[in-house]
C-alpha cells in the first residue's frame, strides 16, 4: 500500500507523517509558533514533502479551523489566529509540487476513529479536547462536510454567549487556574487534581461538565452510536471518569456512549490520509467539498 503524505497543523503542533492505512511508517513534529502565521506553520509539510520524495503519493492535510474553496480561516482566533481566508491549498501545492485534500483536523479524526478506531464503523461523534474543542460527525457511513467546513465543530457551540471552548478547553483551564492564582497549564491543573488538589478537581469538574452538555447536545442533534473523545485533555486521567459521570447525570444510561479515542494523536493524520483515498467518504459525495 503506497503511503500518503498527511500533515496535522493545530494550535499546538504541526505533525507531519507517511501513512498507508492505520499505520504511520514516519512522522516529524515541530511546536507551532503561534506567532509565526501560517507561512512558518506549513513550511515543516514542505521539508517534510522533499525529506520523504519518493516514498509517498498523495497528500492531505488537516487543519485547526475551517477550510472551504482551498481557503483558510480560524473559528476562534484564541485557539489558533490564521489570517482571513489564507490560501492553504495553493501554499501547499507551491510547498510540495502536489495538490492537497484539506480538511478540518477534528473532522479528519473523526474519520478516522471512525475508519479503525473506536468509532468501528458505527454512526460516530468526535469531540476533541485540546487547546480548543472540535469535532466531527461520520453518520450512515459518510462524514458530515458541508459547505463552508464548520460541520461537527462542537466547540463553536454557544451557551450564554460564550463558545464552549472558551469555557473548557484546555486554554480555559489554564485561564482558571491563573485566575485562582496558579500559574500552571492544563496538563499542570490535571495532575494537580490527580494529586488531591481540591481547587484543580473543580476546575477539571467544571470543564467535564461543560463538555457533558455538550454532548446532551450533540445526542439530541445526532444520536450518534458513540462519542468518541480524544485530545490531551479528553483522553488525559481522569477526565473520562467525569464526564461519563455527569452526562449520566444529565441523562441518565447515557454515559457509556463515551468511549476514548483509539488512535491518539496520530487520528488526525490517519483519517487524513483516509479521506485522501476512500472515495465519496462525505454526505455531499463529493471529497472537493472538504477542501
Amino acid at each position: 500500500m503506497t503511503a500518503v503524505l498527511a500533515a496535522d497543523i493545530g494550535g499546538t503542533k504541526v505533525l507531519a507523517a507517511l501513512v498507508a492505512g492505520a499505520t504511520v511508517s514516519a512522522r516529524r513534529v515541530v511546536d507551532t509558533a503561534r506567532d509565526a502565521g501560517p507561512d512558518a506553520w506549513t513550511a515543516a509539510l514542505g521539508q517534510a514533502a522533499r525529506d520523504w520524495a519518493g516514498g509517498w503519493r498523495g497528500l492531505g492535510v488537516a487543519v485547526t479551523g475551517a477550510v472551504a474553496d482551498g481557503r483558510w480561516r480560524a473559528l476562534n482566533p484564541g485557539t489558533l489566529d490564521i489570517p482571513a481566508d489564507y490560501p492553504l491549498a495553493d501554499r501547499v501545492q507551491a510547498l510540495t509540487g502536489a495538490v492537497p485534500v484539506l480538511a478540518n483536523d477534528a473532522q479528519a479524526a473523526a474519520w478516522g476513529e471512525y475508519r479503525f478506531g473506536a468509532g468501528a464503523g458505527r454512526d460516530t461523534a468526535f469531540l476533541t479536547v485540546s487547546t480548543g474543542i472540535g469535532g466531527g460527525l461520520v453518520l450512515g457511513g459518510r462524514l458530515v462536510g458541508g459547505h463552508t467546513g464548520v460541520a461537527g465543530s462542537f466547540g463553536q457551540m454557544t451557551d450564554g454567549g460564550l463558545r464552549v471552548e472558551d469555557m473548557a478547553s484546555g486554554r480555559w483551564i489554564a485561564a482558571e487556574a491563573a485566575r485562582r492564582g496558579h500559574a500552571l497549564d492544563a496538563r499542570g491543573v490535571i495532575a494537580a487534581a490527580a494529586d488531591g488538589a481540591h481547587w484543580a478537581a473543580e476546575v477539571i469538574g467544571q470543564s467535564a461538565g461543560r463538555v457533558a452538555d455538550l454532548c446532551r447536545n450533540v445526542l439530541w442533534a445526532a444520536d450518534p452510536a458513540v462519542i468518541v473523545v480524544g485530545g490531551g485533555v479528553g483522553l488525559a486521567p481522569g477526565y473520562l471518569p467525569r464526564l461519563r459521570d455527569a452526562l449520566d447525570a444529565l441523562v441518565p444510561g447515557v454515559g457509556a456512549r463515551i468511549v476514548p479515542a483509539a488512535l491518539g494523536a496520530d487520528a488526525g493524520v490517519i483519517g487524513m490520509a483516509a479521506l485522501v483515498t476512500d472515495t465519496d467518504p462525505t454526505t455531499e459525495n463529493r471529497q472537493e467539498d472538504l477542501q
